[in-house]
């Protein structure tokens, strides 16, 4: 008789003493099944349980936390011995919904398949959500009162509330999130494992390499941001080369350059000469039915293009975008923008840990301004292009992590790298880098893509040759992805 999943996870746990003390760890992570926050096509065969570590692996007889992943499993009688872990990107984005879609992926065919939750996110035990720093400035736009300040004053009582519950906030960063993936290794017993990161968690899966490489078979990174990389530094000129990537290619095309003339030149002096002014709107907000007079500045309008670039379907709309501010007709575009102020909980305590620790703790505040000589209209915007900045973090006091996990490594383990030309976040720049540092790697830049193509359908037959030889040419037949 075919045994449950339940007993199957029960045989794990078994051949966890043995597996562990060979580990020499100081403590014995345990593995405990637990119903499915998503499961897979009932095709496939889904199994789900938690992780059980410690919060702070420097107090492993402290507090334990767990961790949920999925597992789900190929129907093919062939498959290979050597799974594929996901973990999402943020830092503090969920990861297991992804099983939902994996049936049309080819990650299932030839291999298992595993969700793998990060500490602190939506279905982690504890997870550090909370809407504290997004009422915070929902409150600031409903009565024109100094953003800032009042987003401090929400990182405050985030704060309060989680380490009131004896949460170690100090704990929730990427060398801790990098052991938990080995550890999930270890319990189930797989000798190498590919592992598949996101934008934030393409540096957690660098980050399991350089501590962890024995049991790692390969690497497909998706925009991904590197440790070595300090964005707090970067990320102006991260938005300014997407942008001059769509003006350079407005004017190489005729009929765009006829229609929108210097569209670079026009940005540049129609933002500029919007230093200081202000606007007003009337925004209706749906939940409470009153109508607010709101003001707006440039600073609305730029966090209107940086949406806008992460949005596959509307890229191309940008130079349209640009010239109808450019005109006086932004109010339709501040009220879609205060739309998603105030549908979004803000910054959540385990992206706060993570960035502040991560990035934040090692990023020099005269290279952050050195940005806004070369870029003058976004000097005192009042937008920050990340949603995490110095201040807040001044507040949420969390040790930086250790210098080592901050520099770069070389490694011989091959890797699949994506990347979009329009992404505002993580440029292509950051897959040269890192194939500088790992010599079998292999890129893709995706054409009119932002952030995350190869996680879409584009990629997926691309992943698929990776996963089968990771050391083979990938060639590209279409004209916009670019292998190389």
């Amino acid at each position: 008789m075919k045994k449950s999943s339940i007993q199957i996870f029960a045989i794990i746990i078994s051949f966890l003493q043995i597996s562990f003390a060979q580990e020499k760890k100081t403590y014995l992570p345990k593995i405990e099944p637990c119903p499915c926050a998503f499961k897979a096509d009932s095709s496939l065969n889904t199994r789900c349980a938690y992780l059980i570590v410690p919060e702070n692996r420097k107090k492993p007889a402290g507090k334990t936390i767990k961790l949920p992943f999925i597992v789900v499993e190929s129907n093919n009688p062939q498959k290979k011995k050597d799974p594929v872990l996901f973990t999402g990107g943020g830092p503090g984005g969920s990861s297991l919904g992804i099983v939902r879609s994996v049936h049309r992926r080819s990650l299932i065919k030839n291999r298992d398949f595993i969700a793998f939750e990060q500490r602190g996110t939506q279905y982690a035990l504890p997870n550090l959500g909370g809407n504290e720093i997004g009422e915070a400035l929902k409150t600031a736009f409903r009565n024109n009162l100094p953003k800032d300040s009042m987003i401090v004053a929400g990182v405050k009582r985030l704060r309060e509330r989680l380490t009131a519950q004896s949460i170690d906030l100090s704990a929730y960063n990427t060398v801790e999130s990098a052991a938990d993936i080995e550890d999930l290794r270890l319990a189930l017993k797989i000798d190498s494992l590919n592992l598949y990161g996101i934008s934030y968690s393409g540096g957690l899966m660098m980050t399991v390499l350089h501590n962890f490489p024995t049991g790692i078979r390969s690497l497909i990174l998706d925009s991904p941001l590197p440790e070595f990389i300090n964005i707090d530094e970067e990320e102006v000129g991260n938005f300014n080369e997407a942008l001059n990537t769509i003006f350079q290619k407005c004017q190489n095309d005729s009929l765009c350059r006829i229609k929108y003339g210097n569209l670079k030149e026009k940005f540049r002096n129609y933002f500029n000469g919007l230093e200081g002014k202000t606007f007003s709107v009337a925004y209706l907000e749906k939940e409470t039915g009153n109508t607010l007079n709101i003001n707006y500045s440039r600073s609305e309008l730029i966090g209107v293009l940086e949406n806008t670039l992460y949005d596959f379907s509307k890229i191309k709309d940008i130079p349209d975008i640009i010239t109808e501010m450019i005109n006086g007709n932004h109010e339709v575009y501040a009220k879609k923008f205060i739309d998603d102020i105030f549908h979004n909980q803000g910054p959540s305590g385990m992206r706060m840990s993570v960035y502040c620790s991560d990035k934040m703790a090692y990023a020099k505040d005269n290279m952050i301004k050195q940005q806004y000589k070369i870029y003058p209209y976004m000097a005192g915007a009042g937008y920050y292009l990340n949603d995490v900045y110095r201040s807040m973090c001044d507040c949420w006091k969390v040790p930086p992590i250790a210098p080592e996990t901050k520099m770069a490594f070389y490694s011989t383990v091959p890797v699949l790298l994506g990347a979009g030309d329009t992404d505002p976040a993580c440029r292509p720049i950051y897959n040269d880098l890192i194939h500088h540092y790992m010599p079998n790697s292999q890129r893709l830049l995706f054409l009119n893509r932002s952030h995350g193509p190869l996680i879409r359908q584009d990629g997926d037959g691309f992943i698929e040759k990776f996963l089968n030889n990771p050391y083979g040419k990938i060639v590209s037949d279409k004209s916009d992805i670019i292998a190389y």
